[in-house]
């Protein structure tokens, strides 16, 4: 149980600085992408910084983390009793659903990632910006699958996150109009 524990605590560090890293990235994305806009020579100062950043954040943090994160919880599931037990029960196949979204997500990121390191701009900032509350429905989810477990009611849950993207949505075209105010 002690090394159960150990692993259970390495596996939550990685997993936050793993969302730390992609929270950061896609608003990195953001900065890069209105960098463009601006004229000579402060697009091109701020873009080779921003790519150094990105970079950086990207290949030191964002990545270990998601590796470290899956290594931690792969020895928890296939080689603790614990974690085997868990692996019986229908609230972590569908954690283990959500954390495949989160890897579709983090490759989309790193497709993104090697468009804008090469100066391709394919999306606006205002995508960039919605784009950026994909990880936090994700983590909304599991966070309240791990705490809830079997009393997750789904009817609730399924609510819950949809009226959580409601109110990301709103806020986001609040934000907006705030912005283009000034």
């Amino acid at each position: 149980m002690e090394l159960y524990n150990y692993l259970k605590s390495l596996h939550i560090i990685f997993v936050v600085t793993w969302f730390a890293g992609l929270f950061y990235i896609v608003r990195l994305f953001v900065y890069q992408i209105e960098a463009a806009d601006k004229p000579s020579p402060d697009k091109e100062i701020l873009q080779e910084q921003f790519k150094i950043m990105s970079y950086r954040l990207w290949y030191i943090i964002t990545w270990p983390s998601a590796i470290l994160a899956s290594f931690f919880a792969f020895w928890m599931l296939f080689f603790t009793d614990l974690g085997k037990s868990w692996l019986q029960m229908p609230w972590m196949h569908l954690k283990l659903g959500f954390v495949f979204l989160l890897y579709l997500y983090h490759a989309k990121c790193q497709q993104i990632f090697n468009q804008l390191q090469r100066h391709e701009v394919k999306y606006t900032s205002n995508y960039m910006r919605l784009w950026n509350e994909g990880a936090t429905l994700i983590l909304f989810a599991v966070v309240f699958l791990v705490v809830l477990k079997n009393a997750f009611n789904w009817v609730y849950g399924v609510i819950g996150i949809f009226l959580f993207s409601i109110i990301i949505m709103l806020g986001f075209r609040f934000y907006k109009r705030i912005r283009e105010r000034k």
